[in-house]
C-alpha cells in the first residue's frame, strides 16, 4: 500500500540526480518542481497541482531524477513504490488516464528549436527530410522520438537509399533508450560523425554525404514541413496540436503525405482517448485504402480501442486479423497483437 508522508515547508522531497524509486501524488499543500531548460539552461519552476503525480517518468524509466522537488507549504503526499503504482494503474484505468493527462502537462517538453530545423532546406526531398529529422532527435538524445521517426521512414521507404542506415539508427535509438532513457547517456551521433557508445554498443558510421545530398535537392514543400511539424508535436505528446496539423495535410490532398497524415491523425485520436473517434477514423482508412502500408498497425489500434471500450470480443477479432496478415513474425504489430490476444484469453 502507498504510504502517506508529511513534508514541512522549505523541505526537499528529492534532488536532481537522486535515485528514482518512488512515485508521488500530492494530496494537500504546495510543492514546486525545478528543472533546467535543456536548450537555454535557464531554471524552470512548475507548481504541482493537488492530485497530480510526479516522479513517474524517472521511477518507471529507472534512471536518476531530472528535477528537484521542494515544499513551499506544508504538504501531504502519497508515496508509491513502482509495483504499487503499477497495481494501482492496473485497477484504476480511468483514474490513471486522467492523472496522466495532468502529468503529461508538466513533463519537460522538447525545447530544441525543431521549427528552425524544419525551416531550413533539407536535401533530397521528403525521404531525406524524414531521415534527417530522425538524426536530429538521435543526436540530441531524444531516443523515443528518434525511434518513432526512423520507424516511419522504414514504413514508407522500406527500400529507400537510406533504409539500411535508418535500420541501424533505429536499433541504436532502441538500445540507447533501453540503456539510458530519454535525455541520458552519450549521444550516439555527435556532429557529422557517429561515435562509439562507451556504455557498450558501437554505433555504425553515417552514410556518405553523397547519399544524402544530391544536385537535384529541393527545399521541403509547405506540406512536408507541416507533416514533420505534426510528427514533432506527436513525439512531444502534444496530441491535439499534432491532430490539427495532420488534418490540414489531409484536406490538402497532397498525394505523398495524405496517407501518412491519415494514419497519424488516427494515432492522435487514440492517444487523446477518443476511442469512438479513432475507430471511425481508422474504419474509413480500411474502406478507402485497404492496402495502406500501416494496415497492421491500424487494425491493432482498432482492436485496442475496442478493448478500451470494454468490448473484448471485437478486440479479439481485430487482433486476430493482424495475426492472419502475411507479415514478419517479428513485426511490431504482430508481437503486440499476439500479446494482447493472449491477455484477453486467446481467440
Amino acid at each position: 500500500m502507498p504510504k502517506a508522508v508529511i513534508y514541512r515547508a522549505n523541505s526537499v522531497i528529492y534532488f536532481q540526480g537522486d535515485t528514482a524509486d518512488k512515485i508521488f501524488v500530492l494530496q494537500q499543500g504546495r510543492i514546486v518542481m525545478t528543472s533546467a531548460d535543456i536548450e537555454t539552461g535557464k531554471e524552470i519552476r512548475e507548481i504541482i497541482q493537488m492530485g497530480e503525480f510526479f516522479g513517474v517518468k524517472s521511477a518507471l524509466g529507472r534512471y536518476p531524477r531530472e528535477e528537484s522537488v521542494a515544499v513551499i507549504q506544508d504538504a501531504s503526499v502519497l508515496a508509491f513504490s513502482v509495483p504499487e503504482f503499477e497495481a494501482f494503474a492496473g485497477s484504476n484505468t480511468r483514474i490513471i488516464i486522467k492523472m496522466l493527462k495532468v502529468f503529461s502537462n508538466q513533463l519537460r517538453r522538447v525545447h530544441k528549436q525543431v521549427e528552425n530545423l524544419m525551416e531550413k532546406p533539407i536535401a533530397g526531398g521528403s525521404e531525406n527530410g524524414l531521415f534527417h529529422t530522425g538524426e536530429y532527435y538521435l543526436r540530441n538524445r531524444m531516443y523515443s522520438q528518434a525511434r518513432y521517426i526512423f520507424g516511419r521512414y522504414l514504413t514508407y521507404y522500406p527500400t529507400g537509399k537510406l533504409a539500411d542506415q535508418a535500420t541501424k539508427y533505429l536499433q541504436a535509438a532502441e538500445a540507447a533508450f533501453a540503456r539510458h532513457g530519454d535525455g541520458k547517456g552519450p549521444a550516439p551521433i555527435a556532429g557529422p560523425a557517429f561515435k562509439d557508445d562507451p556504455a557498450g554498443a558501437s554505433a555504425p558510421p553515417p552514410p556518405p554525404n553523397a547519399a544524402v545530398r544530391t544536385p537535384e535537392a529541393q527545399p521541403l514543400s509547405d506540406v512536408a514541413k507541416e507533416y514533420y511539424n505534426g510528427v514533432s508535436l506527436f513525439s512531444q505528446e502534444k496530441f491535439a496540436d499534432a491532430l490539427n496539423a495532420f488534418k490540414r495535410i489531409i484536406v490538402s490532398d497532397d498525394p505523398e503525405y495524405t496517407g501518412k497524415a491519415q494514419f497519424d491523425a488516427g494515432r492522435c485520436l487514440f492517444a487523446l482517448g477518443q476511442w469512438d473517434g479513432s475507430i471511425k477514423h481508422f474504419t474509413g482508412i480500411v474502406q478507402t485504402t485497404p492496402k495502406h502500408p500501416d494496415m497492421a498497425d491500424i487494425l491493432f489500434m482498432m482492436g485496442s480501442a475496442w478493448e478500451k471500450k470494454g468490448d473484448a470480443q471485437r478486440a479479439k477479432g481485430f487482433f486476430g486479423k493482424v495475426l492472419s496478415m502475411s507479415a514478419d513474425d517479428d513485426s511490431s504489430a504482430r508481437i503486440k497483437a499476439k500479446k494482447a490476444l493472449n491477455a484477453l484469453g486467446g481467440a
